[in-house]
């Protein structure tokens, strides 16, 4: 059944309209026809059943139905700081995260990132990339959209919270599995971008009390290394 993600307030018993994108996308890919039924969610809890009423043309008009307060999120909360990497593995790094169930995003921009957007096209990066996060939600069926949060500079980001802090280093001593512990359900993975972080990048990291640890012996690309991590993580003490 489709899913929409709709970024307003929905009631069963209203009606709403599609937004343009997603339109678009109901129509000329997955085909949906007036009468069709569908599923939608705003991000503010759980789904709603709903019906295609009509189609004209780009505007998809739904009939919302009833709510189920359904939910499929990790039982982890597990923050992503994501070396920016170049195009597509950027793209692929946030969608299969989102998937994996992560909780939030912060891309940073690493002395090793080929890509360094900057000023509007750095805000229009984000967009994009949060659109991706959207989009993954609606595939995978997470009702709860992860936020993917303004570019900063690596010397800039600080972090927050309790959680555990884990840098992936391949050439770190400390196993992954080690590092995790065993109490916390609060993380936060740092990730480097193609060339990995610099040694001053990774003393910051570990000055704000960052971990290095490993994933096995062998060096993996940067849109290997954080989905291998979150996924070992929801291995280890997630809900896999």
């Amino acid at each position: 059944m489709p899913r929409f993600f709709i970024d307003q307030p929905l009631r069963a018993g209203s009606t709403c309209a599609l937004p343009e994108d997603s339109a678009h996308h109901a129509v000329h890919v997955l085909r949906v026809r007036a009468g069709d039924d569908i599923t939608l969610f705003n991000g503010r809890g759980g789904e709603f059943r709903g019906r295609v009423a009509a189609i004209d043309r780009l505007r998809v008009t739904l009939d919302v139905l009833a709510h189920d307060p359904v939910e499929r999120e990790s039982p982890l909360q597990v923050c992503l700081v994501q070396g920016v990497s170049s195009g597509e593995r950027m793209e692929f790094t946030i969608r299969k995260a989102v998937e994996l169930g992560v909780a939030e995003i912060r891309p940073v921009l690493a002395a090793g990132s080929v890509a360094r957007p900057k000023g509007e096209r750095a805000a229009s990066r984000q967009a994009h990339w949060q659109r991706i996060a959207v989009s993954a939600c609606e595939q995978c069926g997470r009702n709860r959209v992860p936020v993917v949060h303004a570019l900063s500079e690596v010397g800039e980001f600080r972090a927050e919270g309790d959680g555990v802090r884990i840098l992936l280093s391949p050439f770190a001593e400390l196993p992954f599995s080690k590092a995790v512990g065993k109490a916390q359900s609060s993380f936060l993975i740092a990730a480097g971008p193609e060339a990995g972080f610099a040694a001053q990048e990774e003393r910051s990291f570990v000055d704000q009390g960052f971990v290095p640890a490993r994933l096995g012996p062998r060096v993996l690309r940067t849109e290997t290394a954080a989905l291998a991590a979150l996924a070992a993580l929801a291995a280890l003490r997630g809900d896999f």
